[in-house]
C-alpha cells in the first residue's frame, strides 16, 4: 500500500518518503550493535568497491585488487530482500541503510581507512539520505583527498534511445516503462560523469559506446568451480540447452522461450529454463547442460556467459560485430561465442545439434579465453593503472 503510494508522488516527495520510512524502520537498531566493519589493514593502498556488488563483481574485483603489491581491498553490498546474496566483505540491509548512526559509522570507516574507492552505479555509499546518487558521498571522499574512481555495470549508464540507434533487436522502444525509467537515470548519470571527471571504468566493452573515455574492467569470476561441475558435452540422451532468465525483457527471453520450447516439443532438444537458483549452486546446473542461451537483445557478454564458458559449454548469444571487433581490438582475443539472434536462433541450435564435433570445438575455446580474460588477472592490471600510479624519473 504504502508502496502504490508513492509510486503516485512526483520523484522528490518519493524519495523524501522512502528516506523517511527508512528512517523510522531503522529506529530499532539505534541501540543494537552495529555491524561488524571489515578489520582495516596497513597497506599503502587500501580500495573499498560498493554498493551493489552487481553479480558478485564488486567483491571478485577487491580479490583480483588484493593481489597486487602494496594493495589491500575490500567490499561493500547494500542486501535487499528477494535478491540472491553474492560474497562481500561486508553489506547491510536496506534497514540499516536508513540509519542514521550507521550512516555516520560508514562513513568514519571508508574516509579513515580507505586511500581509493570505486563507486558503483553512482549508488549512495554512506546509506539512503535522501540522495539520488553518490554525488554528496564523493565530495566528502575527494575533500578528504580519497583517490576516487567510478564503475557502470550497464543499464546505470546505457541510454536507452542511443542503443535502439545502432541496435536491430534493442529492447528499448519509445514509452516502454523500463524505456522511460532508465533513459532519464543514464542522461543523469552520463552528466554527472562528465561534471566529476574522474577515472570512470564499464564491466562490459559495449558500454564503451556511452562513456568513450571509459576503461574496460572485465567481469572477473573464479573458473574453477564451473570447470569441476562440468559433465561431457552431450553425454545424455538428448543436447540439453538451459536459459536463465535474469532480467526477461533485456535478455529476450519470450524469444527464446518459443524458439526452445518449439524444438523441445519436436523431441529435438530437452529445454531447462533456469530460474530460482542460488548462485552456489549455478556451476552444477550449467554444467549438466551442453548448450547455454544467454541473451539475443542487446549484444554484449557479460557474467553469465563468461562462467558458461569456463564449464566448457557451447553459448549461444548476441554478441554483435561491435562488441566482438572492440575485443579483438583491446585483446587481440576472439569471442568464442556462437552468435544468434531472434530470427536465427531456431536454424543456430538446430546446426549446433546436427553437427555435433563442430559445437564441441566452439565450447572447447571458452576455458581458455575466460582463464585470459576473466579470471581475475587481467582485471587486475587494468585496476593497476589506478591504484599504482607509474612512478616518473
Amino acid at each position: 500500500m504504502t508502496r502504490t503510494i508513492r509510486g503516485h508522488l512526483p520523484a522528490p516527495l518519493a524519495r523524501t518518503a522512502g528516506a523517511v520510512r527508512r528512517r523510522l524502520r531503522g529506529l530499532r537498531y539505534s541501540y543494537a550493535q552495529l555491524p561488524a566493519f571489515p578489520p582495516v589493514a596497513t597497506t599503502p593502498v587500501r580500495m573499498l568497491v560498493g554498493p551493489t556488488n552487481s553479480a558478485g563483481q564488486g567483491h571478485a574485483w577487491a580479490q583480483a585488487a588484493k593481489t597486487l603489491p602494496d594493495v589491500d581491498a575490500v567490499s561493500f553490498a547494500l542486501h535487499r530482500k528477494g535478491q540472491f546474496a553474492f560474497k562481500s566483505d561486508y553489506g547491510v540491509p536496506l534497514a540499516w541503510f536508513g540509519q542514521p548512526r550507521w550512516q555516520r559509522a560508514q562513513q568514519q570507516y571508508v574516509i579513515e581507512n580507505s586511500t581509493h574507492v570505486m563507486v558503483e552505479s553512482l549508488r549512495p555509499l554512506f546509506g539512503a539520505r535522501g540522495y539520488s546518487d553518490a554525488a554528496a558521498d564523493i565530495e566528502a571522499m575527494r575533500d578528504k583527498g580519497i583517490d576516487v574512481s567510478l564503475l557502470f555495470h550497464g543499464s546505470d549508464i546505457r541510454l536507452p534511445s542511443r542503443h535502439a540507434k545502432r541496435e536491430r533487436w534493442s529492447p528499448f522502444t519509445p514509452g516502454d516503462e523500463l524505456t522511460e525509467r532508465l533513459e532519464p537515470q543514464a542522461r543523469r548519470h552520463a552528466e554527472l560523469v562528465e561534471s566529476l571527471q574522474l577515472p570512470v571504468f564499464v564491466s562490459t566493452v559495449d558500454l564503451l559506446e556511452d562513456v568513450p573515455d571509459a576503461t574496460w574492467l572485465p567481469v572477473a569470476i573464479d573458473p574453477a568451480p564451473w570447470q569441476q561441475s562440468s559433465r561431457p558435452l552431450f553425454a545424455g540422451p538428448k543436447p540439453v540447452v538451459a536459459h536463465v532468465p535474469s532480467n526477461a525483457k533485456l535478455k529476450g527471453t519470450q524469444e527464446i522461450d518459443e524458439v526452445l520450447t518449439r524444438l523441445h516439443d519436436s523431441g529435438r532438444i530437452e529445454y531447462r529454463r533456469i530460474t530460482g537458483v542460488p548462485h552456489e549452486r549455478m556451476p552444477s546446473v550449467i554444467g549438466d547442460a551442453d548448450i547455454v542461451v544467454d541473451q539475443l537483445r542487446i549484444g554484449l557478454y557479460g557474467v553469465a556467459a563468461a562462467e558458461a564458458l569456463a564449464a566448457g559449454r557451447i553459448v549461444v548469444s548476441y554478441v554483435g560485430d561491435a562488441v566482438r571487433h572492440r575485443v579483438r581490438s583491446l585483446a587481440g582475443r576472439e569471442v568464442p561465442i556462437v552468435e544468434a539472434d531472434p530470427d536465427t536462433l531456431g536454424d543456430v541450435v538446430d546446426g549446433l545439434v546436427a553437427d555435433r564435433d563442430a559445437a564441441a570445438e566452439e565450447a572447447a575455446a571458452g576455458p581458455g579465453f575466460v582463464a585470459e580474460l576473466h579470471d581475475g588477472r587481467r582485471s587486475a592490471e587494468v585496476l593497476r593503472s589506478w591504484l599504482i600510479p607509474k612512478e616518473t624519473l
